[in-house]
């Protein structure tokens, strides 16, 4: 037997074997393709100008009046079939975001604007890890802003490895 045959049988990380090489390449590119990350989409709409995408919230109206990223379009997930093509251009991806990491309705509005033929992409993290980023946002009382959580967004850029 192995080494790589023992920690396969005993260790509960490598029980499944590690992906090859080849098919690691396509899933983590296929990744990249329909995620984008928080800090990310910030730079795109710091940077000035059209940044190349829209930016859409599918949380409901009163998660939306608790606090939102500023010029994002708000478009609850139920509603998505019915009035998407009516405010979105086919010829501008879209980024999706809801809640956070626990919710799916951004993955959800994703599909259905998909399915409708827009070109789309998810922001991991939702609106949970825009705040906890340290990003300004928008609530039905004005502009808001809390301090940076430091466990998600280092104060040194390069802690992150991103």
């Amino acid at each position: 037997m192995t080494t790589a045959d023992t920690l396969t049988s005993v260790n509960p990380v490598l029980r499944v074997a590690p992906a090859a090489p080849a098919a690691a390449v396509a899933h983590f590119e296929a990744s990249l393709a329909f995620h984008a990350d928080v800090s990310d989409v910030a730079a795109a709409l710091a940077s000035g100008g059209d940044p190349g995408f829209v930016l859409l919230d599918s949380r409901s109206t009163e998660s939306w009046d608790q606090g939102h990223v500023p010029g994002a379009v708000h478009l609850p997930t139920a509603l998505v079939p019915e009035q998407a093509e009516r405010l979105l251009d086919k010829a501008v991806p879209v980024v999706t975001y809801c809640w956070g990491p626990g919710c799916d309705g951004a993955a959800r509005a994703a599909l259905a604007l998909a399915r409708l033929g827009f070109r789309v992409k998810e922001m991991l993290g939702g609106f949970e890890y825009w705040v906890r980023e340290g990003f300004g946002y928008e609530t039905w009382e004005g502009r808001a802003e809390r301090a940076a959580d430091p466990l998600t967004a280092p104060v040194n850029s390069a802690d992150c490895g991103c």
